[in-house]
């Protein structure tokens, strides 16, 4: 498939070019995010790029969270989360 794009820089503004599922978990990250997707109404436990501490941060289901995510730790209840790098 002929990629016309492939030949731009990547930037934080510019659309992902790898989704994946996240589980959440005391390491880091394989890739650090653009953003990430709510899969449940809840909380999401994340770090930020930009930070040493983690953060309870409510959610909606289907809630797009637009950071440079680090660490996922946890998620209540339990839920599918989507990362977008």
């Amino acid at each position: 498939m002929s990629d016309k794009f492939s030949t731009f820089a990547d930037s934080p503004i510019a659309p992902a070019q790898h989704v994946f599922l996240i589980v959440p978990g005391a390491g880091p990250l394989a890739r650090v995010t653009k953003a990430i997707r709510a899969g449940a109404d809840g909380t999401i436990t994340l770090r930020a790029a930009g930070d040493s501490a983690d953060v309870v941060h409510p959610v909606r289901a289907g809630e797009v969270i637009v950071a440079r995510i680090t660490h996922v730790v946890a998620a209540a209840p339990a839920q599918t989360i989507v990362g977008y790098a």
